[in-house]
């Protein structure tokens, strides 16, 4: 079997249309002396357009863009927990107009005209704390109050130094549970792009046959044209001398004329089949293709356990399951936190200090100390609070019993996918000797209907013996090879080469 990444680079250097093409595959260039494009005429293995196919096709692309969209995402949450430097700026916030003033002393309401602006900048060291809930924040600020009426006044407040701390207490701490699902939905995001790969092997496989299927029915269908017409030939010279009757003959020409419907029939098919392929692999009309048929399935025998547990504990299955378990836990922890006693503590020591200019403000700064607890504690609620946890341990429950059951039915088909896959080995043995023997029983068919021993009837059944050993070949091997990479999808294991998949995700994700 030919190595992957040779045949890759074979492939991408033929798409790339460049001026002098490296022959990896067997290639034949017609060169037009009119000016036309060079037709390429590639022939390819499997394993060539299944490298093609993870390589160029849309889905790959498709692939690899929620490969990168999943990398971001997991950044974005890591990056939650790392210091930002945040500028606030509140600028020109002018204010013009007629506000009441009271009295201390009278009580009585003056309405008096305002004219001020105020200008304020704040930076700020920001920090969550993963642990807690809470953030950390180390800060300056300065503030400038300008009163133009009714009388002109000029004030600088600054806070040089701050710290404040917000902390919540018995509430929902997303960060802790996103500690726990985040870096597993991104593992599992890798591993569904290795199965993404794999379904990829399986429609590309898929469309290989389908013109292999194709290809082989063109060969046959000229195949029995030609040798129809032989015997026509044949035919034609016994009907002179007496040993074919009128009818006879008419049924040899009438098997010339399907036998030349056969073929148009089969070219059409063909051409759908190939531009479906070309299509898929994202390849110009310029490109003429052969697929060559593998010469055998491997002698390949996968142990039922080892694909089970392979499968449960590989694959992005796994994940995804323990993701739905701890998001159920996460659910209920959320609606025990919104049922009771909750509080936040905030606190701000720092240093401030006011005055009528800039310099004044930062001279002597003053402590400055803001403790305060905020509490909420629900006292009558109708049982609304107690509701909601119910229901999420309810869902809980219901997850959990999927889960179970998704396991026990996953164990049961890679099982029964494992003893097909076992079996249709052997199947493809039987069906290649069946094609031989098959061939064999036709040329000597033939043969004797040259010698006149056999009629018309025994070489049709002959032809037709032969005509279905092939496809049934073809048909096994297509069967076998759509077992095999379904198997590696879902136990993300090579097993012919004894080694479980991966990829260099770094790299696909900078290119």
């Amino acid at each position: 079997m030919k190595k992957f990444w040779t045949l890759s680079l074979a492939c991408a250097v033929c798409l790339g249309c460049l001026s002098a093409p490296v022959l990896s595959a067997q290639e034949d260039t017609l060169d037009t002396s009119d000016g036309q494009e060079q037709i390429m005429h590639w022939e390819f293995t499997l394993e060539d357009v299944i490298v093609l196919a993870q390589s160029k096709s849309l889905a790959a692309l498709v692939a690899k863009y929620s490969l990168i969209s999943s990398y971001w995402q997991y950044r974005s949450y890591k990056a939650q927990f790392l210091p930002s430097l945040n500028l606030g700026a509140d600028l020109g916030r002018y204010n013009r107009s007629i506000i009441a003033l009271q009295d201390a002393e009278t009580g009585e309401t003056h309405y008096v005209q305002n004219d001020n602006m105020n200008n304020s900048l704040q930076l700020s060291i920001d920090q969550n704390i993963p642990w807690t809930g809470g953030t950390i924040s180390l800060n300056t600020y300065l503030n400038r109050f300008d009163q133009f009426s009714p009388y002109g006044d000029k004030t600088w407040n600054s806070n040089p130094v701050n710290v404040y701390l917000e902390q919540p207490v018995f509430q929902y701490n997303r960060l802790k549970w996103e500690k726990k699902t985040e870096p597993r939905r991104y593992e599992m995001s890798k591993r569904k792009y290795l199965e993404d790969m794999e379904d990829i092997s399986i429609t590309a496989t898929t469309f290989f046959f389908n013109v292999l299927r194709s290809q082989e029915d063109l060969r046959m269908a000229r195949r029995r044209y030609d040798n129809t017409r032989q015997l026509y030939r044949i035919a034609q010279e016994r009907f002179n001398i007496g040993a074919y009757t009128k009818d006879e003959l008419l049924q040899m020409e009438l098997q010339v004329l399907n036998a030349e419907i056969a073929i148009a029939s089969s070219e059409v098919a063909l051409k759908q089949a190939m531009l479906s392929l070309k299509s898929y692999l994202g390849m110009d009309d310029n490109t003429d293709v052969t697929l060559l048929l593998p010469s055998h399935a491997p002698d390949l025998v996968i142990d039922e356990e080892d694909a089970v547990e392979r499968s449960l504990h590989n694959t992005s299955f796994s994940l995804n399951n323990e993701l739905n378990l701890i998001e159920a836990e996460a659910a209920i922890a959320q609606a025990k936190s919104e049922r009771g006693f909750s509080a936040m503590l905030t606190a701000q020591f720092g240093l401030t200090q006011t005055g009528d200019d800039f310099a004044a403000s930062y001279r002597d700064p003053i402590n400055q100390e803001i403790v305060g607890l905020s509490l909420n504690i629900p006292i009558v609620d109708w049982g609304m609070g107690k509701g909601r946890v119910q229901m999420a341990r309810t869902q809980q429950e219901i997850i959990m019993t999927q889960v179970e059951q998704e396991i026990i039915d996953r164990r049961q088909d890679i099982y029964i996918r494992v003893v097909q896959f076992n079996a249709q080995s052997r199947q493809c043995d039987v069906s290649r000797k069946a094609d031989e023997i098959a061939g064999e029983r036709y040329a000597l068919a033939l043969q004797r209907f040259r010698n006149g021993t056999i009629g018309v009837l025994e070489m049709n059944t002959a032809q037709s013996e032969r005509d279905e050993a092939s496809a049934q070949y073809i048909e096994e091997l297509a069967n076998f090879w759509s077992y095999y990479y379904s198997l590696r999808k879902d136990t993300l294991y090579d097993y012919i080469y004894g080694k479980d998949l991966d990829a260099e995700f770094d790299k696909i994700i900078e290119n």
